[in-house]
């Protein structure tokens, strides 16, 4: 069951916490969660989730030093005056109990928590118990996309579904697309922010475009429903033939951006319906787009030709160049998140590496530096070198690196968790090796690592507002995370003054 509001998820936090109060009334804190992650791995213990003893560090100095950070801890760390409910000492992390106390008593002066507030207390909830399975299929799943609101989700896979689900009511199956024209498989799928029209791509110059708000459960490319096709080649192509990586709505509704295999992006008009323009943006495949926030004036790219570019389309057609690179991956980048500010972005890179970025740093040119690279490889079937993994890009323009997770032969996705619930406070992703791993922004530790597919997690999606993560497999499986919510048969830890044991969740 989906949280309809803030309150009732406060409520359950209560519930789960008061049901340890008669154990021990001394130290409402921290311990009592069973969820908690513990950021510290430098013991032998194995980490929160899985079973791997060999725990990655951090691959980001330290804690982060730049604004980005400042920015992640106002939106998740509680009201000065809730950290001091202890009559003693300020206390931080606040714990939930202590934060309700805080604000029943209102030590804020404002008598309800702040969207930081909620932030903090929901943060202790990462989606990290199960999972269970929403579905299963014989073929490789390669979409995994919550609506804006947290509603719908949608599943692509290569053999031709793709599934759309309400998360509100069961996760019954609302749509069943049956894809046309499928060249490969499903590369990319994305809703429009009023939850009416799907677009889908795949390894062709169009993409199409289906009305789900039908009735009918089952959509067959014009036989039952009409998939309108979205020619993205234009008129002058001469019937030239790409392939579309990437595709995305505007926030608005009114545009798709697309990025392609021959080097270029696309913006499609979706009300005039025509293609409105084309950017020779890269000299590689452009494996991902997104704009850069609300107001659709800036698109983010990043190519196999190992850069990330910012372009500017108010000026676009006088300058005719991108507003700025960045440099920093050594390998092709697979994918793009913007953090929805218009300044900063992650990337996934073949390099085995998420970077963060900020765009105030970036270039009008790209420094070639050659002798970086001195081995032949191809992420598609081939094991990435271990000389190259501490190797440096001489130029790196990013502001943190990621690392442990594992980048191979497709592309794999990373995003921003919610800010609804985190305050975008962690980055996740996929990987090859079967997991989804979690890290936090500011830090970089691994914080959470989960275990239960059988092959490659091409992507996952983290409810908007809600703690629960969903991941797609190449095994087939939609498999379903949350967090131990009262009534489940799981009890919260009892109280104590020790260190919390990291627990295992097969």
């Amino acid at each position: 069951m989906l949280f309809q509001d803030s309150n009732h998820l406060y409520s359950v936090c209560v519930k789960m916490y008061f049901r340890a109060w008669n154990t021990a009334i001394g130290d409402m804190g921290y311990a009592l969660s069973r969820l908690e992650i513990d950021p510290d791995f430098s013991d032998s213990e194995s980490s929160p989730v899985g079973d791997d003893n060999d725990t990655p560090r951090p691959s980001s100095e330290n804690d982060l030093e730049h604004e980005v950070a400042q920015l992640t801890k106002l939106r998740s760390a509680p009201h000065k005056r809730l950290k001091q409910v202890h009559p003693r000492r300020p206390e931080f992390p606040v714990s939930p109990v202590k934060m309700l106390a805080g604000r029943e008593g209102n030590y804020s002066g404002r008598g309800r928590f702040t969207a930081a507030d909620r932030c903090h207390l929901l943060n202790k909830y990462l989606p990290v118990k199960g999972p269970s399975i929403v579905d299963q299929l014989t073929t490789r799943a390669y979409v995994s996309q919550f609506s804006d609101d947290g509603s719908l989700f949608v599943a692509a896979f290569q053999g031709s579904h793709i599934k759309i689900y309400n998360a509100e009511k069961g996760w019954k199956l609302q749509k069943n697309v049956h894809a046309k024209s499928l060249r490969w498989t499903i590369t990319d799928t994305s809703l429009s922010p009023d939850k009416r029209f799907l677009v889908y791509a795949t390894m062709s110059p169009i993409v199409n475009i289906v009305n789900i708000g039908s009735a009918a459960t089952e959509s067959h490319a014009n036989i039952t429903e009409i998939h309108e096709a979205l020619e993205f080649s234009g008129d002058d192509e001469g019937g030239y033939s790409f392939g579309i990586f990437s595709v995305k709505f505007s926030n608005d509704g009114r545009e798709l951006v697309a990025g392609s295999s021959d080097d270029s992006i696309y913006v499609y008009d979706v009300e005039a319906n025509r293609l409105s323009l084309r950017i020779q943006a890269h000299t590689s495949d452009v494996n991902s787009v997104c704009f850069a926030d609300e107001a659709s004036h800036l698109i983010y790219s990043g190519s196999d030709d190992n850069l990330c570019k910012v372009w500017d389309r108010r000026c676009f057609r006088s300058k005719g160049k991108p507003a700025g690179i960045l440099m920093g991956h050594l390998e092709g980048i697979t994918f793009l998140d913007s953090r929805g500010d218009g300044r900063y972005f992650i990337s996934n890179g073949k390099d085995q590496t998420i970077k963060l970025w900020d765009i105030r740093k970036m270039s009008s040119n790209a420094t070639r530096s050659p002798g970086f690279r001195n081995y032949e490889w191809d992420y598609r079937w081939m094991d990435y070198p271990l000389r190259a993994r501490d190797v440096k890009h001489p130029s790196d323009q990013s502001v943190s690196t990621y690392k442990g997770h594992s980048v191979l032969r497709t592309l794999i996705r990373c995003y921003f968790s919610p800010e609804y619930s985190t305050g975008q406070k962690y980055i996740y992703t996929g990987s090859h090796d079967s997991c989804v791993y979690v890290y936090d922004l500011v830090s970089g530790a691994q914080v959470a690592r989960l275990v239960h597919h059988k092959s490659t997690v091409r992507d996952c999606s983290w409810h908007p507002q809600y703690p629960m993560l969903v991941s797609s497999s190449f095994d087939g499986d939609i498999a379903k995370w949350d967090f131990p919510a009262p009534g489940n048969g799981d009890n919260p830890l009892p109280v104590n003054n020790r260190r919390p044991r990291r627990r295992h969740f097969d």
